[in-house]
């Protein structure tokens, strides 16, 4: 390959540099500047934050955060086999069915688990954990 030929390609980077720095300058320029109240703060979405930022969060976040994406990332793959139907026929229509059931099977399974459950546990009694040979109580009796 030339250099001949890649003179766009140099002549883009050159431009895209030049509008950033551009818009750098021309904010730094005609940007406002004040200063007092929550200027130097630390904010977010622009309310002032309250309290420490080293909150802890229940699992569940994070495990509701992930269902979300398996089960959202599936639409993308049925979306695919839809635009694919007619290439992929009678074999890919097996395929996608199978794809489903074992979505729908672990959605039945989180399901039976109580991992989808928010609230407090209703109609379940906490049981304590098993006594073991040499614990205390076994000694007393």
């Amino acid at each position: 390959m030339q250099l001949i030929e890649l003179w766009p390609m140099g002549l883009f980077l050159v431009l895209a540099v030049l509008v950033v720095a551009g818009m750098l300058v021309v904010s730094a320029v005609l940007g406002q500047r004040h200063s007092g109240g929550a200027m130097g703060e630390i904010y977010e979405s622009g309310v002032v934050s309250t309290g420490s930022a080293r909150m802890r969060f229940s699992a569940k976040f994070y495990l509701m955060a992930m269902f979300f994406v398996l089960f959202d990332l599936e639409a993308a793959f049925i979306y695919a086999y839809a635009v694919a139907f007619p290439e992929l026929g009678w074999a890919g229509y097996v395929e996608i069915v199978i794809f489903i059931f074992i979505l729908g099977a672990a959605l039945f399974y989180l399901w039976r688990i109580g991992a989808l459950e928010w609230g407090p546990q209703r109609g379940r009694a906490r049981r304590s954990p098993p006594l073991h040979a040499g614990t205390r109580r076994d000694a007393e009796t």
